[in-house]
């Protein structure tokens, strides 16, 4: 890798390649390492967290409502968060109960079967597909004998792997200690008192337990995380302020994961993010600034991608990054046409906007890959979603009908005027150009006469120039 990297920084051109590419490139160059399988429980309470290693998985899910359809897709969305997360499914089960055990999630008998499973296959992780509380987790492990994490646990993994800034990367640490905390157990001497009344001179009495000394390492990590997090908010909120200050309207972008926001950002925008065709591709916020064809600003966000059972730790974990949505003018809601369940990826993706407090904000429900859509399904998602626009960012098919929507659905600004600007404050033609609607055009000897529309504030800033109405 490091020898191609030379030869191609001497060669470096106009075509070298976009920021998407090269985070691309390293994310493909830092895939999991194969051959560490083990089925040995290891002790992980001396860990800040528990680390996975994801490689030959099988897959059990509890059916417990809708239909089957509902359920294998749930179970083939899991298999793709695990190879997402590097590793290889070897096998799926699903069994149909009418709520999960409380003792192992599955039953006995599929307990059994599992075990036998895992065995045949050499798989060395089994993963839930759901939650599992923190017995289930134990006395599942304890029966196969091999590493068992649940759905949270991966996607929490896949968030970790992709995280790229200083804040998404506090943000997926401290999900994952709020995850881990009350999931910490001991084997063994991992147990064992770190002092007692036999501990020797200055270990006397009643001492700490190794696991107790976990806890309470995390609870100052996490704390410390809080801090950190707080401090990165202030940046953000700042350039959030600005753009309020001087009324720039937000777009923000919401979806599902993979339902291809990035891809939308960059065929509006031309922001060169990394697009992959795998679940939380990107999760650091990126925004971006547009005009409208009057050539008024308005600045796009790309915000992380939901998902079914998104962990309610990673939403408070990211509540202040996806306050961007709920603070923002304009929510484009991506639905994934080519997927089986549409309807089902666009309810979990509202629960999530109306847990941010996001519910009130307009949507604009943009319909993407077009380009993998058959007619027949076509018709049923435009019966669907009537008054959506259909796109393709992979084609650019629907794009500039996109951009026409998102200008019709911006705040209009409050303030109606007609102004003279004299020719040698170009500055602020050009200020009312980005800020506010111009209505109409007129150069004259002593000025450009302008009506437009604008917020209060400029309207300040040009009361000097007003032309009264006859």
């Amino acid at each position: 890798m490091h020898e191609q990297y030379e030869d191609t920084r001497e060669d470096f051109s106009s075509d070298a390649p976009s920021t998407g590419e090269l985070d691309l490139e390293a994310r493909q160059a830092l895939r999991r390492v194969s051959g560490l399988a083990s089925t040995e429980l290891a002790d992980v309470s001396d860990a800040e967290y528990r680390r996975l290693r994801l490689e030959r998985v099988v897959l059990v899910g509890v059916w417990t409502e809708g239909t089957a359809e509902d359920a294998e897709n749930s179970l083939d969305e899991l298999a793709q968060l695990a190879e997402t997360a590097g590793s290889e499914v070897v096998d799926g089960l699903i069994q149909r109960r009418s709520k999960p055990d409380a003792g192992t999630f599955i039953g006995s008998g599929k307990v059994m079967e599992l075990k036998d499973t895992v065995e045949a296959l050499g798989a060395d992780t089994v993963i839930a597909d759901g939650e599992l509380s923190p017995g289930q987790l134990i006395a599942l492990e304890k029966a196969v004998n091999v590493k068992v994490i649940d759905r949270t646990a991966l996607i929490l993994d896949i968030f970790a792997q992709h995280a790229k800034s200083a804040e998404g990367k506090a943000q997926v640490e401290l999900a994952q200690l709020q995850y881990l905390l009350p999931r910490l157990r001991g084997w063994g001497d991992a147990m064992s008192r770190q002092g007692g009344s036999n501990g020797g001179v200055g270990l006397r009495g009643p001492g700490e337990t190794k696991l107790e000394t976990d806890r309470r390492r995390i609870r100052a990590k996490v704390a410390k995380l809080r801090r950190e997090l707080a401090k990165l908010t202030v940046t953000r909120e700042t350039k959030r302020d600005s753009r309020t200050r001087n009324r720039v309207p937000g777009v923000a972008i919401a979806g599902y994961t993979n339902a291809g926001k990035s891809s939308l950002l960059n065929a509006l925008t031309g922001a060169g993010i990394l697009v992959q065709d795998a679940l939380f591709a990107t999760l650091d916020t990126s925004t971006r600034r547009s005009r409208t064809s009057e050539g008024r600003e308005y600045t796009v966000t790309d915000t992380v991608g939901f998902v079914r059972h998104l962990p309610h730790q990673l939403v408070e974990a990211f509540r202040s990054t996806l306050e961007e949505v709920a603070e923002s003018d304009l929510v484009v809601h991506v639905i994934d046409g080519s997927h089986p369940d549409p309807l089902g990826q666009a309810e979990a993706v509202r629960e999530v906007l109306a847990e941010v407090g996001a519910e009130e904000i307009p949507e604009l429900v943009v319909v993407n890959k077009l380009d993998l859509v058959d007619p027949d399904t076509m018709l049923q998602l435009r019966s669907d979603w009537p008054d959506a626009v259909f796109v393709s960012a992979h084609s650019g098919e629907g794009i500039d009908k996109l951009r026409d929507a998102i200008e019709q659905a911006l705040p209009q600004p409050d303030t109606e005027l007609t102004v003279c600007i004299p020719y040698v404050r170009g500055d602020l033609v050009s200020r009312l150009r980005s800020r506010g609607e111009v209505l109409t055009t007129e150069h004259r000897g002593d000025g450009t006469v302008i009506t437009a529309r604008v917020d209060d504030r400029l309207a300040g800033e040009l009361r000097a120039f007003v032309l009264e109405k006859d």
